[in-house]
């Protein structure tokens, strides 16, 4: 099939699939795209990368950044801080109810005082307090959960076709190599970014399909039921393309979860769905402390214990620390002379492909604290929700989890990140917002409007 034919074939099952996937009372308001659009980059590429696909690294542009990317989230953050500025936010109980976030934010604001490029790393700090932006629209809408799933699945219905689109039709942008290997990227940057998004929208539709009632009763439903089938499958397929073990283990233990919580017996005792996982998780770790059964369970994924050279490369990457409590500052370790080290001794690589050693190498153990503070008051806001809204308390508890076990392998907690994004979906708790007038509603309209 022509490429030019494959792709009005696929913008016409996007364009249908979307037009059919209205919920005229799903609570969204348009200033939803904003985050929307946040999250499409986090889940692809950046505008640059797009503009410019393929572009050989190096550390110039790396110290640098895109002009085009550094423009898109400026104007992104601004016009959410002013969507959040008229929704009248009740900032005091903003603070207390996600404290361990703003503290968070907070440190890595005073890091930047011994980072060794201070201006590059308040960069990289205001991007990242976008993310929380970005999580705070949501969470303010007037259906905060309706608007996440929303947001969720009409991520996926772009980006998982336009991912086949691209591996099968349009090599040069959904393929590459890495290390002289082929891989399938579909439209992220490297498989494993493909491979994020197969999971979180594996996740999604799996929790969709058991939790929500779909619809069968008109011609149209059923086309829509159809389209939703027809979005497992990809998902399914781009999994193993992506072939990305990490992202495959944590869709199975997700979907384990979500089957389990279906279970009469957890239904009736919401708390027992944490006490169980979290038992499994607590045995886990004891079993790898004194029999190690970790490297048997990469063996069975298909990977070396080594985990492709990356446990030798992370004992190198610790020895450099200087300041094991403080870091090196935010966003700072990747800079000057270590870059340039790790490019010669380890290829071009911009992270440590362990979210809780990045943290730890930007802002040391001060910094991997938070993340289990995150953990902690999460899982707490959970338990308190299993009661009143128990399939959205699922799902706040699998998207924490996942992104708990997915940080072991891959850096998610900084930059524009797709789990960072749902993991702050999970662990901070909505507001409780003023009512908001029909003027106020609009000029949020007005807002998103002219950011699109």
């Amino acid at each position: 099939m022509p490429a030019s034919f494959a792709l009005l074939l696929f913008m016409i099952y996007i364009f249908v699939f979307l037009r059919l996937d209205r919920d005229p009372h799903g609570g969204a308001s348009k200033a939803m795209f904003i985050p929307f659009a946040w999250m499409c980059i986090a889940g692809s590429r950046f505008i640059g990368q797009w503009l410019r696909p393929r572009d050989p690294a190096n550390l110039s542009v790396y110290l640098e950044g895109s002009s085009v990317d550094r423009a898109v989230f400026i104007f992104l953050i601004l016009a959410g801080v002013v969507v959040l500025i008229r929704r009248k936010l009740p900032w005091r109980e903003v603070f207390t109810q996600n404290i361990w976030v703003w503290l968070f934010f907070l440190y890595g604001l005073i890091s930047i005082t011994w980072a060794e490029y201070p201006f590059i790393a308040l960069k990289r700090w205001v991007k990242g307090l976008g993310t929380v932006v970005m999580v705070l629209i949501i969470l303010t809408e007037t259906k905060p959960y309706k608007a996440m799933e929303t947001a969720l699945r009409k991520m996926a219905i772009i980006l998982l076709p336009l991912s086949v689109l691209f591996i099968n039709y349009i090599p040069h942008l959904g393929r590459a190599y890495h290390r002289g290997r082929p891989m399938y990227t579909g439209v992220a940057g490297h498989k494993n970014g493909l491979g994020i998004l197969c999971l979180v929208a594996g996740v999604y539709f799996c929790w969709m399909f058991l939790y929500r009632t779909l619809k069968r009763s008109t011609t149209e439903d059923k086309v829509l039921f159809g389209l939703y089938i027809s979005m497992a499958v990809m998902i399914v397929w781009l999994t193993r393309k992506a072939n990305s073990a990490t992202s495959l283990s944590c869709l199975v233990i997700g979907i384990a979860i979500i089957l389990l919580s279906r279970l009469p017996a957890f239904r009736k005792n919401p708390q027992r769905v944490l006490t169980v996982v979290i038992a499994v998780f607590i045995v886990f770790i004891s079993l790898e402390a004194f029999w190690g059964v970790k490297d048997k369970v990469f063996t069975l994924l298909g990977r070396e214990p080594t985990l492709t050279s990356r446990v030798p490369m992370w004992k190198d990457l610790i020895s450099m620390v200087t300041n094991p409590i403080l870091g090196f500052g935010y966003d700072s370790f990747w800079l000057g002379a270590r870059q340039e080290y790790i490019y010669a001794n380890w290829g071009i690589i911009g992270n440590a492909h362990n979210g809780y050693l990045e943290m730890y190498l930007n802002l040391g153990l001060v910094g991997v604290f938070f993340i289990g503070a995150w953990y902690a008051s999460g899982l707490a806001k959970i338990r308190r929700r299993l009661h009143s809204d128990y399939p959205v308390a699922i799902l706040r508890f699998v998207i924490l989890l996942v992104a708990a076990i997915h940080g072991y392998t891959e850096a998610s907690f900084y930059g524009v990140s797709l789990m960072w994004v749902l993991l702050f979906l999970a662990v901070m708790e909505p507001p409780r917002m003023p009512r908001r007038s029909d003027a106020d509603a609009n000029t949020d309209d007005a807002i998103a409007a002219a950011a699109i």
